[in-house]
């Protein structure tokens, strides 16, 4: 929709054809039911079951819980086949956003088969932090902050970063990205162990 010679991009979306496929897969491999699962990650039957028939929009948060629950790599739910040489361009690539911040999380590479290592590109603007309850144990996150400024780390002692700083920390504790600048950008990597 163009307004004042502006145009208006919309809302990525998870790519729900991967999403079902994978979560599908996870749930009968852990031998759980709809309803358990549901209840074991807090959201509605509903829900789940709609993600598991490729519909809905799902936010960060309900993926993360799924994930959790699974014990699943977040990149497993969203991540494609790729090609030997892959290109993403900027605004392209599999993203999620939070229902509770603005801030969005694209898939930039997934760990091949032996590897436990995926990294995202992060956007972010001021406003409610993203925070993030505990990853499986033994994650760890490591952020560069590409553009603006952003409170990031564990929830209870967050750091300052400033464009080209750099931070680790353990995410299996709760954990907090906020944007203090409009335009933030980060790249963020996740180790499992």
């Amino acid at each position: 929709m163009e307004q004042a010679g502006k145009s208006e991009s919309p809302t990525p979306k998870a790519p729900l054809d991967a999403v079902a496929v994978a979560l599908r897969r996870a749930r009968e491999l852990a031998g759980l039911s709809l309803n358990e699962l549901a209840l074991r990650a807090g959201i509605a039957k509903s829900t789940l079951s709609q993600l598991e028939s490729g519909r809905g929009n799902p936010s960060l948060e309900t993926l993360w819980a799924l994930c959790t629950t699974l014990d699943l790599p977040f990149s497993q739910l969203i991540d494609r086949p790729r090609t030997p040489v892959q290109v993403i361009r900027a605004g392209e690539g599999a993203t999620v956003a939070s229902s509770e911040a603005d801030y969005r999380a694209t898939l930039l590479s997934a760990c091949p088969p032996g590897a436990r290592r995926d990294l995202y590109r992060i956007e972010a603007e001021p406003g409610s932090p993203r925070d993030s309850a505990p990853h499986a144990t033994g994650v760890v996150e490591h952020v560069l902050l590409a553009s603006g400024r952003a409170l990031v780390g564990p929830t209870d002692d967050p750091v300052e970063l400033f464009p080209g700083d750099f931070v680790t920390y353990p995410a299996d504790q709760p954990h907090i990205f906020q944007a203090q600048e409009p335009a933030t950008r980060a790249l963020l990597a996740s180790d499992h162990t």
